[in-house]
Parts: structure tokens; C-alpha cells; sequence
């Protein structure tokens, strides 16, 4: 709770909708800004990005969402297919194409041939997860309480998978646990690096067994075309790297990872436009 009795929420969580009311209330902000831009106010059409992995119960409360908040219809879109259509691979061809997307709840991996996907992988692991083990780091070393922002940024700043480059160093403020007053303490980057590991390994790990049910069929294709990989969590350092060497398997990382699906969306929204 904020200051003046103010609750802080987070609506959306692990990939799926966490607090329905207030998700609808935040969904009516941003439709209100659109309609608001037309001269006729009509009901919007949108399209929805979604783990691969949601369950008809989180689709339905997407989908009560989405109507609640004023759009006239909604169309659900699994995000490593938004994605892939973002980067602009060839999806409607008969040819493999794997896309990683990392992103705060979720790491969503397809497998993605003629328009469709052929094999999926999803996992509750992505950024959030990140941050988490790095708050528990700076508390259980350096008894120093931070906040989630923080630890995004100490992720963003020095944060690494794997050995990349030159270590850095960060200051880190927070308050202290014992004496209760707030104080600076210096992070390595290979400390930061030790603290996200457990998430990083299970990214992984979601990814060789997404190569492991992947259709023989479909497989030579991805080793001549290399894995994609977008989403936030493809700008932590040396997860490329540490991926390509897991999978002895080329990695493309996106030019800007952090729009690809809603690129990908506005794609798929012109091409039923017309």
C-alpha cells in the first residue's frame, strides 16, 4: 500500500489476468484513448496477444475483459505467432521457423509452419521472474530490502546469463534490515549473473524440450534457419550466447525485441483490413 491509503496492483501477472475488474478498468483507459481520436465513436475491433499455454478459463476472462471495457468484438492471437509475424517470418510457408518470446510472465517458444504452430512450449518464467530472484539475492547477502524497480534495473544495467564482455559494477540502494535505515551497497555483475540463474536455467531447459518434440520434418529447417528470439528478455546479455551454446544452434536476436508482437498484431490487423 502506497502512501494515503493508495493500493498499488498489478492486474496482470504471469501471463494471465490476475485482478479481472481492475484489468478491465486499465483496458477502458486505453480504449478511451482510441475512440477518442474518431469522429464517429465506435466500438473498436482488438486483437489480444495470449501465452500459447492459456487455459479456455484465462481465454474467457481475456475475452470478458476486452467486451467489458467497450471493444464490439475480440480476437485472441498466441504471442510466438504475433511475434514471428512482427520479425516478418515467412509463417505461411511450409518451412520450420521456432521463435523464443520472452517476456515479464512468460516464455512462450512455437514451433511455427503454414500459417500455424506445430509444436509449443510455455512456461511462467520470464523477466518477473528475474527481478524476484534478485530481490531475494540483495536480501539474503547483503540484508538490503529493494523494490521490484530497482531489481529490473540492476537486471537492465548489469544483469548477464552468461559471461559477455566487461564485468560491471552497480551501486544498489535500499533499506537496511537490521538497523531499518536506508543504505548503498556495491553489486558485481557476476553476482547478479549467479542470482538469476535458477530462471535462466528453466528458459533453458523450456527450450531443449521444445527441440525435443519438435517434428523431424520440421527440424533441418531450424537448424539452417537459427531460433528467433524476442520479447524483453531477449536484450539480457549473453542469453543469445548462452543459448546458442546449449543448443549448439545459431540465435537471431530481434532489432527491437520489445515490439515484435505488437507489431506483429498491427500486421495481422491490416491484413484482415483489407
Amino acid at each position: 500500500m502506497l502512501s494515503g491509503g493508495v493500493w498499488a496492483v498489478r492486474p496482470l501477472q504471469g501471463g494471465r489476468t490476475a485482478e479481472l475488474a481492475v484489468t478491465g478498468k486499465l483496458l477502458r483507459a486505453c480504449l478511451a484513448l482510441i475512440i477518442a481520436k474518431h469522429v464517429f465513436k465506435v466500438k473498436p475491433r482488438v486483437i489480444v496477444c495470449v501465452p500459447s499455454g492459456i487455459t479456455e478459463v484465462e481465454k474467457r476472462a481475456v475475452r470478458d475483459s476486452a467486451l467489458g471495457a467497450g471493444a464490439k468484438e475480440v480476437f485472441m492471437v498466441a504471442e510466438p505467432m504475433a511475434a514471428a509475424i512482427g520479425v516478418g517470418l515467412p509463417v505461411e510457408t511450409p518451412t520450420g521457423n521456432m521463435v523464443i518470446d520472452i517476456g515479464g510472465g512468460t516464455t512462450e517458444i512455437a514451433v511455427i509452419a503454414l500459417s500455424g504452430i506445430v509444436s509449443d512450449t510455455s512456461i511462467r518464467t520470464g523477466g518477473d521472474e528475474l527481478d524476484t530472484a534478485i530481490v531475494q539475492f540483495m536480501r539474503k547477502n547483503y540484508n538490503l530490502l529493494i523494490g521490484e524497480p530497482t531489481a529490473e534495473q540492476i537486471k537492465i544495467q548489469i544483469g548477464s546469463a552468461a559471461p559477455v564482455g566487461e564485468e560491471r559494477e552497480k551501486e544498489v540502494k535500499g533499506r537496511d534490515l537490521v538497523s531499518g535505515i536506508p543504505k548503498t551497497v556495491r553489486v558485481h555483475s557476476s553476482e547478479i549473473r549467479e542470482a538469476i540463474q535458477e530462471p535462466i536455467q528453466q528458459i533453458v531447459d523450456a527450450v531443449r524440450r521444445a527441440l525435443e518434440i519438435t517434428p523431424p520434418e520440421l527440424a533441418s529447417d531450424i537448424v539452417d534457419r537459427g531460433i528467433v528470439m524476442t520479447g524483453g528478455g531477449a536484450l539480457i546479455r549473453g542469453l543469445d550466447l548462452l543459448l546458442s551454446q546449449e543448443t549448439n544452434l545459431p540465435i537471431h536476436v530481434d532489432e527491437d525485441p520489445l515490439t515484435c508482437a505488437v507489431r506483429g498484431t498491427g500486421r495481422i490487423r491490416d491484413a484482415e483490413d483489407k
